[in-house]
């Protein structure tokens, strides 16, 4: 591997980007709003990146992108780039689903075991995975063999976080390193003196586990939000796992009524805290802890581009957030062949986008940041 200069995810990928909220970078595209009736999906739901009704807007948008670039013709063929297999390889089988297309998809990671790919999947829906992202090479040949034509009526769709950007087992842990800072550095602030980095350090690493997901949702501000509670003396670590464990709390809005029952104990700054994610919850926001993501959004951009050129290859992939050489590559030749290139992201646009405030200051969206490129 190598450096290979600077660039940004908007050069491969245009304003063909959504994040999390399902509202495009390019405003000419229909936004989720803007698509509920028409597909059912009631207010208030934000549909995640595995579920069936966002793989329906997500098919959508991308059927307009299709119109709006002048294309007569629609799309026909996926190719998806990801960098897990549920999340990602869901999403690629529901796109397929509600676009009614073929397809093929790639899940990439780097691990220090042997080299080892497999296929997965067949009849128009087939998935390549593999432990190295070097492998990406290969997928040119791969999709060729199953006759899948990257041309005008191709889309390919590729995911940002841990593939685009901080490729999944090889940078990764960067973008981890700021969403954690980001939650430290949002909890501490009303804490103040009384915050306790070790214990706050030990309830993060024993909830952020697939154990507890049917309780967080694997959401970020639950877990921030749970956190900072932990970290008051009305709501005890213990007492709060004991419940967990045992079953008698099972969903996320049970702690927001135990919270509830012991504000009276809060301070004022956690009581200010407390309520303004239970009124994002109650709106129907699906990232309710807002100071946190916006933290997360200027420690993010902080980690991106900012070392010298001549930093040498392994310091840059230990402290920046670098752009994925081998995507780059396949988006730059699909681009070049005619296809419609995506961009998805299942990160908050709160942690993604400057606020008002901060672009006149000249910040820019997490796509238009310029970083190292770094791959084989």
């Amino acid at each position: 591997m190598r450096v290979y200069g600077r660039a940004c995810v908007q050069d491969l990928l245009g304003s063909f980007i959504v994040y999390r909220n399902l509202i495009p970078i390019d405003r000419r595209l229909p936004k989720l709003s803007e698509l509920r009736e028409e597909l059912g999906i009631p207010l208030g739901v934000t549909p995640r990146k595995s579920s069936p009704e966002y793989a329906r807007v997500v098919a959508q948008i991308i059927e307009r992108a299709q119109e709006l670039r002048g294309e007569t013709e629609p799309i026909v063929r996926l190719l998806y780039i990801g960098d897990t297999r549920v999340n990602d390889g869901t999403a690629f089988v529901n796109l397929l689903a509600s676009g009614n297309w073929s397809g093929a998809a790639f899940i990439g990671s780097e691990t220090t075991e042997p080299e080892e790919t497999r296929v997965e999947g067949g009849n128009g829906a087939t998935i390549l995975l593999s432990n190295r992202w070097s492998v990406l090479d290969g997928f040119e040949g791969f999709r060729r063999a199953k006759g899948i034509r990257i041309d005008e009526r191709t889309a390919v769709v590729i995911d940002l976080d841990k593939t685009a950007l901080g490729a999944r087992g090889r940078n990764d842990h960067v973008i981890d390193e700021a969403r954690l800072q980001a939650i430290r550095v949002t909890i501490r602030e009303p804490l103040e003196d009384s915050f306790d980095e070790e214990s706050f350090q030990a309830d993060y690493n024993r909830l952020n586990q697939s154990r507890y997901h049917t309780f967080t949702t694997d959401n970020q501000d639950y877990l921030a939000y749970i956190c900072l509670m932990l970290q008051s003396v009305a709501i005890k670590s213990d007492s709060f796992f004991d419940a967990l464990d045992s079953g008698k709390l099972q969903r996320f809005a049970q702690f927001i009524s135990l919270v509830d029952a012991h504000e009276g104990d809060l301070s004022p700054a956690l009581r200010q805290a407390h309520r303004g994610v239970k009124e994002a919850l109650s709106e129907g926001n699906p990232t309710p802890f807002v100071d946190f993501r916006h933290n997360e959004y200027l420690i993010t951009v902080e980690k991106m581009g900012t070392l010298p050129d001549d930093t040498p290859m392994e310091r840059l992939l230990q402290k920046e957030i670098v752009i994925t050489r081998e995507v780059m590559q396949v988006a730059q030749r699909s681009r070049d062949s005619g296809a419609l290139l995506f961009g998805l992201s299942d990160k908050p646009d709160e942690a993604s986008l400057p606020t008002e405030e901060l672009a006149l200051q000249g910040y820019l969206p997490i796509h238009a940041t310029m970083t190292h490129v770094i791959g084989g």
